[in-house]
């Protein structure tokens, strides 16, 4: 099979881009004060952890971990981010964690490879006097000091509305049914998305024929469980909840493959450059819009605190932990150009390129 401009997206969606967070300068903010941080003891030099969990999803490197960056500088110019990415491997983010409070971090971002795993971690920090933010996956059997994220139950529950409504302009066949390709199992984040889409589908009257936890999120093991799928259920398959856009791109993959066409509507998550240009083409039917940015400057702001001695109330409490939980917005080809172009948060330069560009005119993104 040649290589297509589709092959080159979802190629896309398992990019590693290195990113490296410089130290920023060495001037505090003004009203900034001293004592209660890392670096010295002080707040205008503390060193704040940014450990993100893996590369299968390109969202850690183009935006989290640049937006963290972004906003540590600005509230905190003296402060030093040190970033690191797991890669999937729980055992590498453990030596992470262990060397970013070797190197004097006082504060932890933590977007943990495996949740439960994660507990030890929280434990050796409380043991250290150092502060742990969970960071978009929580940590389910020990409370950190607080956790930011997106409502991720919410995201589950929408995407599955969403595909049911879309399903139920159309006609059903008896017998068929949908697939669910959920995210990876030792990510409770996961957990609560596929909670979200249960509840989601629940009363819709649409059959799940089966379903499937994607180890470590990668897009080409939820591809070839899907590809089985095809074989199993044929033209019985109507639709996929797929928890995030590079599972959606590895559905989505299986299909074509198959001689699929249409692909029946598949959902996704996290508005990636990679999705947002199968919605143009056609082939994704939704996913989530969570501006990083968002998320990110939350997890600094919330570190910056704890370093100056305060202790940042949530707006609510999951797992015993305070927590700030953004609202998702989902995004179809309907209102597509309004959430993700007109607001500023995509750039048609990034995304209208090559075989995409008929779409993305064909939308009146520009």
């Amino acid at each position: 099979m040649a290589r297509s401009g589709f092959a080159r997206t979802l190629a896309a969606l398992a990019a590693i881009t290195t990113v490296t967070l410089a130290g920023c300068a060495t001037n505090p903010p003004s009203g900034s004060t001293g004592g209660g941080g890392g670096g010295g003891g002080a707040p205008a030099d503390a060193k704040i952890a940014f450990l993100m969990p893996d590369q299968n999803s390109t969202r850690y490197e183009q935006h989290d971990a640049p937006g963290f960056k972004a906003q540590l500088a600005k509230i905190c110019p003296g402060c030093t981010p040190l970033y690191n990415n797991a890669n999937a491997d729980a055992t590498k983010q453990q030596q992470q964690f262990n060397a970013a409070i070797a190197q004097g971090a006082k504060a932890i971002v933590l977007d943990p490879v495996d949740s439960t795993a994660a507990a030890s971690l929280v434990n050796t920090a409380k043991a250290q006097g150092v502060r742990v933010i969970a960071y978009d996956r929580p940590i389910p059997s020990i409370p950190a000091d607080y956790y930011v994220s997106f409502d991720n139950e919410a995201i589950g529950k929408t995407i599955a509305q969403s595909l049911v409504q879309k399903l139920k302009q159309g006609q059903i066949p008896a017998g068929a049914g949908i697939l669910e390709v959920n995210g990876s199992p030792t990510d409770a984040a996961a957990g609560l998305i596929k909670k979200g889409i249960h509840e989601g589908l629940e009363g819709s009257g649409i059959t799940t024929l089966a379903e499937f936890d994607t180890p470590d999120w990668t897009p080409s093991k939820a591809q070839d469980w899907v590809a089985g799928q095809i074989t199993r259920f044929g033209n019985k398959i109507v639709g996929v909840v797929a928890a995030n856009d590079g599972t959606g791109g590895g559905t989505i993959a299986a299909f074509k493959a198959a001689g699929v066409n249409p692909v029946p509507p598949v959902t996704g998550n996290d508005a990636t450059l990679a999705g947002v240009q199968l919605i143009v083409a056609g082939d994704q039917y939704n996913t989530i819009s969570k501006p990083i940015k968002i998320v990110a400057e939350a997890s600094a702001d919330v570190a910056y605190q704890f370093m100056q001695g305060k202790k940042p109330a949530g707006k609510t409490t999951l797992y015993n932990t305070p927590s700030q939980l953004f609202v998702p917005t989902v995004v179809t080809k309907e209102n597509i150009k309004a959430v993700l172009f007109d607001s500023g948060i995509m750039k048609a330069s990034e995304v209208c390129t090559g075989e995409y560009a008929k779409g993305c005119a064909d939308l009146d993104i520009k």
